[in-house]
């Protein structure tokens, strides 16, 4: 008949099993892509590994891999908002310097030699029930005990971890195109309910890691923050939280009457 199939025997020499197991192997599924299918989580953990190249654990909730790309500092998010508040203002303060300088520096014809640099970009954080998460360099982890030591701040207890190698962090709902900046504090029903949300989301299409506060080398000039700035502010205010938390609470005035 025509059209019709006909089995093909195995070469000769060939045993039967071995020409079953010569057959094409159906391929594994492929993750979904932008604009494609698959699930919420599916579509997530698309966009942590293949936009901004972050490795994720397997297995639900989306977790992203600490240790590999960035480490994080976890703070309570009274202290955490202090800190950006703290450092905001410092970098304005900063900023207007810089202009300052660059506007003496080219008026006396040497424009640039002053070295006037670029304002410090801001780097990703995120907010999870009553903590705050800040994303730092890759390595930053096992710094902070040294660092604490260092900065005087080892022998108090403050509420002021890091999670490195080995570690995970639930991974935020991918971003909505918004402005670049601080957003305000995200609505209750998300970052203070317990879901992780991005305060500050990184960026795709930057390079992320350059933005991570690390510890500054003598003699480069870096446009990242510097780690021990951001441990001191974030170990000041953390102790400013605590000693506020274990404050009586102060007595109201009696108004008199007659």
């Amino acid at each position: 008949m025509v059209g019709a199939s006909h089995p093909v025997p195995p070469a000769p020499g060939l045993p039967p099993s071995s020409a079953a197991a010569a057959s094409p192997v159906v391929p594994s599924p492929r993750r979904p892509t932008e604009n494609g299918g698959g699930s919420a989580s599916e579509r997530v953990r698309w966009w942590y590994e293949s936009v901004l190249g972050w490795p994720t654990a397997p297995g639900e909730p989306v977790r992203l891999r600490t240790g590999v790309r960035f480490d994080v500092l976890d703070v309570p998010a009274d202290a955490g908002y202090a800190t950006l508040e703290r450092l905001g203002r410092a970098e304005q303060a900063e900023g207007a310097e810089r202009v300052k300088r660059a506007g003496r520096a080219e008026r006396a014809g040497r424009a640039g030699a002053d070295g006037a640099g670029s304002p410090v970009p801001g780097f990703p954080v995120a907010v999870r029930g009553g903590r705050m998460l800040l994303l730092v360099a890759a390595g930053a982890a096992e710094e902070l005990p040294g660092l604490l030591e260092w900065l005087e701040w080892g022998s108090l207890p403050l509420d002021l971890t890091a999670v490195g190698t080995g570690g995970l962090m639930d991974a935020p709902p991918v971003p909505e195109p918004g402005p670049a900046g601080l957003p305000p504090r995200p609505p209750e029903r998300d970052g203070l309910r317990g879901a992780a949300v991005w305060l500050r989301p990184p960026v795709p299409g930057y390079e992320v890691g350059s933005s991570l506060p690390a510890l500054s080398v003598p003699g480069c000039a870096g446009t990242a923050l510097d780690l021990a700035r951001l441990v001191h502010t974030l170990a000041t205010q953390c102790h400013r939280v605590r000693l506020a938390a274990s404050d009586p609470p102060r007595a109201r005035p009696v108004a008199r009457v007659g």
